[in-house]
């Protein structure tokens, strides 16, 4: 019993660690050939895998980039992000949601851009996983104007609709590249401009 399990176990290893590379071979391509489309023979020769191997892990070349935009979530603060948007005080929820996504923007902007610009070229693939990506975000964003409006953090000439769309505008992904790289800020900067525009825009 012991000795399948250990087998079990170098299994599991074996093939987390092939879409591990997998997953980095698309990174270092888009970082790469940002403009180029992402072959999935390439893929594979970079990864060092047979082609089949990369429809074995991910099913699909639209699954593929549905576990690249997924996996840039988890590694970028996804989770730390949504534990700073749950706050109780919606207006703590609110900074502390941009500051989050502001960071997990930041911790792979070149991949980010590289996607973003692609999803407009490949709309089945790059531009469905982009989609569902920014699905969540439209959600989030409609739950955290709704929690302003409840606890009437909202100023009174904005309705809790008026708030989504702000909301949706200054977390995009856009946003915060206008800033970070084309106005060349840091981190904390960026956040705090679009933190402070969302407050002054929103709140009472």
């Amino acid at each position: 019993m012991a000795t399948r399990k250990y087998e079990q176990r170098l299994r599991a290893d074996a093939a987390a660690e092939t879409r591990r590379r997998i997953l980095d071979a698309v990174y270092q391509r888009l970082r790469e050939a940002p403009s180029e489309p992402v072959s999935v023979d390439l893929i594979a020769r970079m990864a060092r895998v047979a082609r089949p191997t990369v429809y074995l892990v991910f099913g699909s070349r639209p699954g593929l980039f549905d576990a690249v935009g997924a996996d840039l979530q988890e590694r970028g603060g996804f989770d730390r992000m949504l534990q700073a948007a749950a706050h109780p005080d919606a207006r703590e929820a609110l900074r502390g949601g941009i500051r989050g996504v502001v960071e997990m923007y930041a911790t792979h902007r070149d991949v980010l851009r590289a996607l973003s610009s692609m999803a407009l070229l490949d709309a089945t693939a790059v531009g469905g996983a982009i989609q569902r990506m920014e699905q969540g975000r439209r959600s989030g964003m409609v739950q955290l104007a709704q929690r302003l409006a409840d606890q009437d953090a909202l100023r009174a000439d904005v309705t809790a609709d008026q708030a989504a769309d702000l909301l949706w505008l200054l977390t995009s992904f856009d946003s915060f590249d206008l800033l970070y790289t084309g106005r060349d800020l840091s981190i904390e900067k960026t956040s705090t401009t679009l933190i402070t525009t969302a407050d002054r825009s929103l709140c009472r």
